[in-house]
């Protein structure tokens, strides 16, 4: 099909198709479209004729959708909603708005936190294309250094970056209940890890020496925490885990933190960060008030609680 070809009919005209359906009646419609009766029924007719096609027919009284009328009620449904984005997403673009959004989130981020923002976001921007980049350590500091995201959310902030305190965020060593160092039965030191297997999340940068330093020796190395905590459920290995990460987990019995004598837990801070804030559109904006906006609240319900933010 030759997209330049003109159509026979106007999205005028489908609009009053689906008035007429929508509101029961060409009176009905005319009164929603803010139009004469016969101006309504005019429109509607004249489709008829262009396409050749009965769309209504009388039953008793009323006049109800043909067979043919309902397949093309239910295109012009599509066609209309198209048309109406279509005028949204340009009026956004003219005022500024970034059609696409791109963001860098560290695995550490409460999963549950980053979803409740971006579904915040979307009810208020609807037609705004999100790009979430799930990053492990220098991963996240790679994509602002390479301008792939406008936005990240990362434990540390880059040289010359602005970035502000998120949210602290606990973590802890846990392993099955069957593992062993579980049935050491006993406080457990940083030496006694070093003999059993330890699950990483393989970092997301290109040059991934980050973390070699407090790895161990014995190490699986995956793609995804998913995959991690699934081997860690198996017995197969230890691993560090943001707490929330491994909530139902744990709560579930199917994994248990460790009894380190020291370094059992950890807190990090998360750090919302700009790659430029100056340059940052009201899209991007935006998000990070909705971000900030969603933690603050998370917080202050813990903290009425007396219940850590995980």
């Amino acid at each position: 099909m030759n997209a330049f070809n003109h159509t026979k009919i106007t999205v005028d005209q489908w609009h009053a198709l689906l008035a007429v359906v929508e509101t029961g009646g060409y009176a009905q419609a005319a009164k929603a479209l803010h139009r004469s009766q016969s101006t309504v029924t005019y429109a509607v007719q004249k489709l008829e004729s262009l396409l050749g096609v009965r769309i209504f027919e009388i039953q008793g009284r009323k006049a109800v959708l043909t067979e043919t009328g309902k397949v093309l009620y239910r295109r012009a449904r599509l066609l209309v909603g198209d048309a109406q984005k279509l005028e949204s997403i340009a009026k956004d673009l003219e005022a500024g708005w970034e059609p696409e959004l791109k963001l860098a989130v560290e695995i550490l981020f409460p999963t549950w936190l980053l979803l409740q923002g971006l579904a915040r976001f979307a009810s208020e921007r609807p037609h705004t294309l999100i790009e979430l980049y799930e990053t492990v350590m220098g991963g996240t500091d790679e994509a602002l250094a390479e301008g792939r995201v406008q936005l990240a959310i990362a434990p540390t902030v880059p040289a010359g970056l602005f970035g502000e305190a998120l949210m602290p965020v606990r973590m802890i060593a846990a392993a099955a209940p069957s593992h062993p160092l579980h049935k050491l039965g006993r406080p457990l030191a940083r030496n006694d890890l070093r003999e059993h297997r330890h699950l990483v999340v393989r970092e997301s940068s290109r040059d991934r020496s980050t973390a070699a330093g407090w790895l161990n020796e014995d190490r699986w190395t995956v793609s995804n925490k998913a995959t991690s905590i699934r081997a860690a459920v198996m017995g197969l290995g230890y691993a560090w885990y943001a707490e929330d990460t491994i909530r139902e987990e744990i709560a579930e019995g199917r994994l248990k933190p460790l009894p380190l004598t020291e370094g059992g837990e950890r807190v990090v801070m998360m750090h919302l960060i700009f790659a430029d804030r100056d340059a940052a559109g009201p899209g991007i904006r935006r998000l990070a008030e909705i971000i900030k906006e969603v933690v603050s609240s998370a917080c202050t319900e813990a903290r009425r609680q007396s219940t850590p933010i995980t």
